[in-house]
């Protein structure tokens, strides 16, 4: 296979993770919106709740499922290149793949949970659905760093990056509920009338 044909299948390989990370990000931001209009009275709840389920449904077949077919066409046949078999057995290569393994489960999670959703079923606080929105931030980051190091990775410091950011996202879930929190108290005692 030709270098340049190596480099276009590089090219659509990036388009199909952008695409894809794309629709992960805002899926999961839609879960987190859908459980939060299930806990509304009617007939906003109804309202909401139909017009997210929507907006998955189409997101996920639409956007995520082409997306994540376009990153694993184009990444297999990269891998079975003379560039990408010799990378194959290298563990910054096998450490991705497993990230990519793992980001392939979530996908497939995320669509049950928009199922169950969408038959009224919550299985978890927004704060929950908040901390799994960013599931694919922090694979996104590894896996980006594996990428970019390949065979010079920092373990040390991927392992301590990856740390960071869990405990941050912690932190930053967590301020943010309070804020939330503390927002609609300030708004039910201004209002009482609104729901």
């Amino acid at each position: 296979m030709s270098s340049v044909v190596y480099l276009y299948l590089k090219a659509f390989h990036i388009v199909g993770v952008v695409s894809w990370f794309a629709g992960l990000f805002y899926h999961g931001r839609l879960l987190v919106y859908h459980v939060e209009a299930l806990s509304l009275p009617e007939p906003r709840r109804s309202v909401l709740a139909s017009q997210y389920q929507i907006m998955e449904s189409r997101l996920f077949h639409i956007i995520m499922n082409p997306a994540m077919g376009v990153t694993l066409v184009t990444a297999t046949v990269m891998l079975v290149t003379t560039t990408g078999r010799a990378y194959v057995t290298q563990p910054w290569m096998l450490a991705k793949l497993v990230l990519v393994a793992v980001l392939i489960a979530f996908h497939f999670w995320m669509r049950r949970l928009m199922l169950r959703l969408a038959a009224g079923r919550v299985e978890g606080s927004t704060e929950w659905f908040r901390l799994l929105n960013e599931v694919p931030t922090l694979i996104l980051v590894l896996v980006t760093l594996l990428a970019v190091f390949k065979g010079a990775v920092p373990w040390g410091g991927v392992g301590a990056a990856g740390a960071v950011l869990v405990v941050a996202i912690l932190i930053g879930v967590r301020l943010y509920g309070r804020h939330r929190r503390r927002k609609e108290s300030s708004r039910r005692v201004s209002d009482p009338e609104r729901v």
